[in-house]
């Protein structure tokens, strides 16, 4: 078995570089190194570790030890940013380095209370957030793969070498305009009704409308479908009698009780509970940002 000790730390952030520019080229141009120094880097890594750590295609992908290194080269900087932080004098608090912080999120926790836990968190740290949102049932997937840190995902299951934290459930209805229903349900919420019905969808990963398709009608349906990835512009496109499609009860409950929207089903609803999974780091950005998601999450769910 290979020593794996006293691994380059340059190779890693190199290795980590292009992972996330997608290339050797651009890894080269954010390094201000050559495309061929960061080849070798890598390379000299893979023969360190024995094993293939990236898939050269484009973009670049990485194996599953690659994702392994991947994740040791984020938490160093991490750990590297917050040490560099403490040692920093107060007088010179300026010139202390902004820690990065990715996470992978679904729209809705980003449309509602999240940021309030990311304001939060940069009140008591120099750190920088990147958000890659995804659906729920995705967002455990890059934390897996090592493009984050932590991740609000509908997976109960521990990522490899991650904690998880219960947050709460989002409730969504199936809701539509009073007039979209005459038109497209005159005889109520049919199989046959929601086969041809119009639907819309936040993207292709989106299953929430397929999720409440078969637990109304036991069967696997494929309307007609709009993708409209915003959810403000989803909701609107709702109320606006562009088709029916999963809403936040939250957000529905003021519509529903004027009558401006209806249940297309009434007293059937999709639940979606959300974990906070994250790096197993004893870093004081993570930790104070895992209790300020708690709290804030918390407070929304009720």
């Amino acid at each position: 078995m290979k020593d794996l000790t006293q691994m380059d730390p340059v190779a890693l952030r190199t290795l980590a570089a292009a992972v996330r520019a997608g290339t050797f080229e651009a890894a080269a141009r954010e390094l201000h190194v050559t495309p061929s120094a960061v080849s070798q880097r890598i390379k000299a890594l893979e023969a360190r570790v024995g094993r293939v750590l990236l898939h050269r295609v484009k973009p670049l992908e990485t194996t599953e030890a690659g994702q392994v290194l991947v994740r040791l080269a984020a938490q160093t900087e991490l750990l590297e940013r917050e040490a560099v932080a403490e040692l920093t004098e107060v007088d010179d608090d300026e010139e202390a380095p902004y820690a990065a912080v990715p996470l992978a999120v679904n729209a809705d926790a980003l449309h509602t209370w999240l940021i309030d836990a990311l304001v939060e968190v940069q009140g008591q740290h120099r750190v920088t957030f990147e958000l890659l949102r995804e659906d729920q049932t995705r967002t455990a997937e890059r934390l897996r793969r090592g493009d984050v840190m932590a991740a609000v995902t509908s997976d109960p299951r521990p990522v490899p070498g991650c904690r998880v934290v219960q947050l709460g459930r989002m409730r969504y209805l199936a809701a539509a305009t009073p007039r979209w229903v005459r038109d497209h349900l005159p005889d109520g919420a049919t199989a046959a009704a929601l086969e041809r019905a119009p639907m819309i969808a936040f993207d292709r990963s989106d299953t929430l409308q397929h999720d409440f398709l078969r637990k109304v009608t036991r069967r696997r349906l494929t309307p007609p479908a709009t993708y409209i990835p915003s959810v403000n512009e989803f909701d609107s496109a709702v109320r606006r009698g562009m088709g029916w499609g999963m809403v936040l009860e939250s957000h529905a409950a003021r519509d529903l009780a004027t009558g401006r929207l209806v249940e297309l089903a009434p007293g059937r609803h999709v639940d979606v509970p959300l974990f906070w999974q994250h790096w197993r780091l004893e870093s004081p950005v993570i930790t104070d940002l895992t209790a300020a998601v708690t709290r804030t999450a918390s407070a929304w769910f009720g």
